[in-house]
Order: C-alpha cells, then sequence, then structure tokens
C-alpha cells in the first residue's frame, strides 16, 4: 500500500478566508521521479538520497486566490554540477518564499506561482546544483572540465561578426 506524499499540504480549510496562517512541519524520505541514473542520481537535478530525510518548515498565509509559504527547508542532497558534470553533495538549508494559485487565477504560463491541484501545494528541491559557485563548466568545444585546467581550445569565430574584422 502506497503511502501519502509527507509534503503534499492540503489547504482548503486555510483557502476559505484571505489572511488566515497556518504553521506546517513536514518530515519524510522525498520521492524519486524521472529516468534515474545508476547510482540513484537523476541527472541534471538535485535529490535527496534514496533513504535520507528531509524537513520542510513554513508559515502558509492564504491570499484571495492562493497560498503563500515562507520557511526552510533542510535535507542532505547529492546532483551532478549544471556546468562541469562532476557529482556534488552537500547539506541544504535555504529559505523558501514560494506563492502557489489556481491556475484560472494566475493563467497556465505565470512562473510565479506554482499551481494548486485538488487543494494541495507540493514543495520542492532546487533543480540545477552547482559544485562551487565559480564552477568554470565544461569546455563546448571538446567536453573537457575547465576547473580542472585549461583545454586550449579556442572558440570559433561566429562568420555573422566576420565583417567587422577589418576594423582592427
Amino acid at each position: 500500500m502506497a503511502t501519502a506524499d509527507p509534503f503534499v499540504v492540503h489547504v482548503a480549510r486555510l483557502r476559505r478566508k484571505s489572511g488566515q496562517h497556518a504553521h506546517e512541519l513536514r518530515r519524510g524520505e522525498v520521492a524519486l521521479a524521472g529516468p534515474m541514473h545508476e547510482e540513484g542520481i537523476d541527472e541534471g537535478r538535485s535529490v535527496v538520497p534514496s533513504g535520507a530525510e528531509a524537513e520542510v518548515e513554513v508559515e502558509l498565509v492564504s491570499f484571495e486566490g492562493g497560498i503563500e509559504a515562507e520557511g526552510t527547508v533542510r535535507a542532505p542532497w547529492v546532483g551532478t554540477c549544471r556546468r562541469c558534470a562532476e557529482p556534488v553533495e552537500g547539506e541544504l538549508q535555504i529559505p523558501v518564499h514560494e506563492r502557489f494559485a489556481d491556475l484560472a487565477v494566475a493563467g497556465p504560463s505565470d512562473e510565479d506561482f506554482y499551481p494548486i491541484e485538488l487543494d494541495a501545494i507540493d514543495l520542492e528541491l532546487p533543480m540545477a546544483p552547482l559544485c562551487k559557485e565559480d564552477c568554470a563548466g565544461l569546455c563546448p568545444q571538446c567536453g573537457a572540465n575547465r576547473n580542472e585546467g585549461d583545454c586550449g581550445c579556442v572558440a570559433p569565430r561566429d562568420p555573422r561578426w566576420a565583417n567587422l574584422d577589418v576594423l582592427r
């Protein structure tokens, strides 16, 4: 029998009146979704390792047509650096401030809101980890990890700018 997702918060009662508050502290394993790498890391994302527990502590406040969530997410995470593709891991402890709304209120293309589906909101992890803030990434020509040294590749000239070369 499948257990309920501990990070799905039912908000029907809270949404009855704007300005209502609710404090939520949720702990549990985060379900991994999508195609999995053989080590259990979902490529291109940061994930909580299988069996590890995450904690979300938020204050929920209702507004006309939605819910605002403000608080902290804590969890161990693993992933792949979005620039150099090296494995990365760490302890996630970040402030969150998210807004959830009905698609009828926010519109289907509004990126400032997450959807409220069936009077429930789902709290998530960051999607694009870095191994370090100044990660140099991979060379677009040869694929070498530029954090390990310069590969010596020279970026190809863009032919659209060739007419400007005569000004040099």
